[in-house]
């Protein structure tokens, strides 16, 4: 399998840290040459030892990928260094959550900055090489919040929602060329995201299990890049929520306001933050963010056979849950 990535190019935005990271290291196994972006100089250069003491070659760029120039840069160092490239993640993103009327102006854009425009000149920057090259693969990293969204994310699920309808028209353009643009939607991932948060809710956040391992997530990047797919799914109780939201919207819509009044936020509070929407932070360099725990069969068994309902029902009959659940629903409407 290492004789077919000899010699293979890949770009890594958002690198740094969780599904960019487990990305590149999965990658370098395979024997690719990569060229690593993020706007953190430090875990990029920790990273592209790792990778380079598996065989590779690394570039590490620190790069924000709000900045169009500095994107189409990167496609510039990666082609005076290897001569071309043949594959390019877009997985460079950030998280907000709050109620929309929490949600400052300018945070609210810079999600739309990073996770939207931070894809457009990414693809922008990578389609022009593949053209020149005559073909090469292009994986936009969006969310099943781009499928289905959930409440007091709006700007998050605005910004995946655009980042998969773009990528959809971006593809029929291409079609039979020989270039592929193909779209990935992962479920909730155990990954430093989290840590990372904006969040103006007032209490702290975890992700919504099943909590899927960021190597599931690079192995489905690395087969995309190996055989292009339109789009995938990233964890079956996602997907099958997706389907849920298409055949009973209202329905599913009810349920995930349930299931994240519940589930998404610890009975902790603490300050309101911008995280790292403007800045990086110092801290989650890893791959996962000590999130993910074994999950019970009959949960996702639940989940997958459309049981979403019965969850909002025992959530209504768990006198504990419903007092949490109010509680968060009072402190986010009147702070």
């Amino acid at each position: 399998m290492k004789r077919a990535w000899k010699d293979k190019v890949v770009v890594i935005t958002g690198a740094s840290s969780g599904i960019g990271r487990a990305t590149a290291l999965a990658l370098a196994k395979k024997g690719a040459h990569l060229v690593l972006a993020a706007r953190r100089e430090e875990p990029l250069e920790d990273l592209s030892l790792q990778c380079e003491a598996l065989g590779v070659r690394c570039l590490s760029i620190p790069t924000d990928v709000t900045d169009a120039s500095a994107v189409r840069a990167i496609a510039s160092q990666a082609v005076h260094a290897f001569g071309h490239i043949d594959g390019w993640v877009n997985n460079a993103g950030v998280y907000l959550v709050g109620r929309l009327e929490q949600t400052p102006d300018d945070a609210f854009r810079q999600v739309m900055e990073t996770n939207f425009f931070g894809t457009v000149y990414g693809t922008r920057a990578a389609l022009a090489q593949f053209r020149h090259h005559g073909r090469g693969v292009l994986v936009n990293v969006s969310s099943v919040f781009g499928s289905a969204a959930g409440p007091y994310v709006s700007a998050y699920a605005a910004s995946k929602f655009a980042v998969r309808g773009f990528s959809a028209s971006v593809r029929q353009e291409f079609e039979g060329t020989g270039i592929h643009v193909c779209t990935i939607l992962p479920a909730a991932i155990d990954t430093p995201l989290w840590q990372h948060s904006a969040n103006y809710t007032g209490w702290r956040v975890r992700p919504i299990e099943p909590i899927y391992s960021p190597e599931r997530v690079a192995r489905a990047i690395v087969r995309v890049l190996e055989r292009p797919r339109r789009e995938l799914f990233i964890g079956p109780s996602r997907r099958a929520f997706a389907v849920l939201h298409t055949l009973a919207p209202a329905v599913s819509e009810k349920s995930m306001r349930a299931m994240t009044d519940k589930h998404h936020f610890e009975p902790q509070r603490q300050p309101r933050t911008q995280g790292n929407l403007f800045q990086p932070v110092a801290h989650g360099t890893g791959r996962g963010g000590g999130y993910r725990s074994p999950v019970r069969q009959w949960f996702k068994r639940l989940l997958l056979a459309g049981g979403l309902v019965a969850t909002v029902a025992s959530l209504r009959r768990t006198a504990a849950g419903r007092r949490f659940g109010l509680r968060v629903i009072e402190a986010l409407g009147t702070q």
